[in-house]
């Protein structure tokens, strides 16, 4: 038995039972956001309007993307110093931002196709969110591991723009997938781990919002590389 098995019988049932509330509310931000992010999506790809205001300029499309990677990055590194409302708005913000762009989807996808790969991905994350949670098993040995995955994939696709390989598009998918199904097991024991024990006090609001926006991209970035399997263009 490990030392991380040795911790886990020396637990108090009330710390158990904290980390269920904790991950309960991580599990609920995540959720609401998801919703605000389908919401708006769904919205844009039914409104001409809008998406003449969100496609019609690059600028303005790539604006917004600049604009969500730049207020995920800031809402990691500050989190902590920021007050549990203005993290709420941040988070639910870039929700918003990311339903925008994701509208695209919608456009280019059959709605079936849509469905039927967010099954599939719901399905896939919760069976490996579960193990995360349950498991006795250590799995910080994977994190290094699935990082250098993660930033072989971005470099990949970043050379994939250019050189438009059909080979390296679909082997990033299968890594993509497998990557993602792995981050899920992962961050949701290391989220869970983060639990300090007090339900209401600001650290752990403010943990349990960094932990909905962790889960939140495994979830979104599993859904976009199984939309590529799935996914049956119009």
């Amino acid at each position: 038995m490990n030392s991380f098995q040795n911790n886990l019988t020396t637990i108090d049932p009330v710390v158990i039972k904290d980390q269920s509330a904790f991950l309960s509310r991580v599990f609920g931000w995540m959720a609401l956001a998801l919703f605000i992010s389908a919401g708006l999506a769904y919205f844009v790809a039914g409104s001409v309007a809008v998406q003449q205001i969100v496609f019609g300029s690059p600028l303005i499309f790539f604006g917004l993307m600049i604009a969500e990677l730049g207020l995920v990055i800031y809402l990691s590194a500050k989190i902590t110093k920021m007050s549990v409302s203005a993290a709420k708005i941040s988070f639910f913000l870039y929700a918003a931002l990311n339903g925008l762009t994701l509208s695209a989807i919608f456009l280019a996808y059959t709605a079936s196709s849509i469905a039927g790969t967010f099954i599939v991905s719901a399905a896939t994350f919760g069976v490996m969110a579960l193990y995360g949670y349950i498991t006795k098993r250590d799995l910080t040995s994977w994190g290094h591991l699935l990082m250098m995955f993660l930033f072989g994939i971005i470099i990949a696709g970043i050379v994939n723009i250019f050189i438009q390989s059909t080979t390296l598009y679909w082997t990033t998918t299968v890594i993509g997938i497998g990557l993602f199904v792995g981050l899920t097991a992962y961050d949701t024991q290391r989220i869970k781990n983060m639990s300090i024990g007090n339900i209401n006090s600001p650290d752990e609001q403010k943990g349990a919002i960094l932990g909905a926006l962790i889960l939140y991209l495994d979830f979104i970035n599993l859904f976009l590389f199984v939309l590529r399997i799935f996914g049956k263009r119009k």
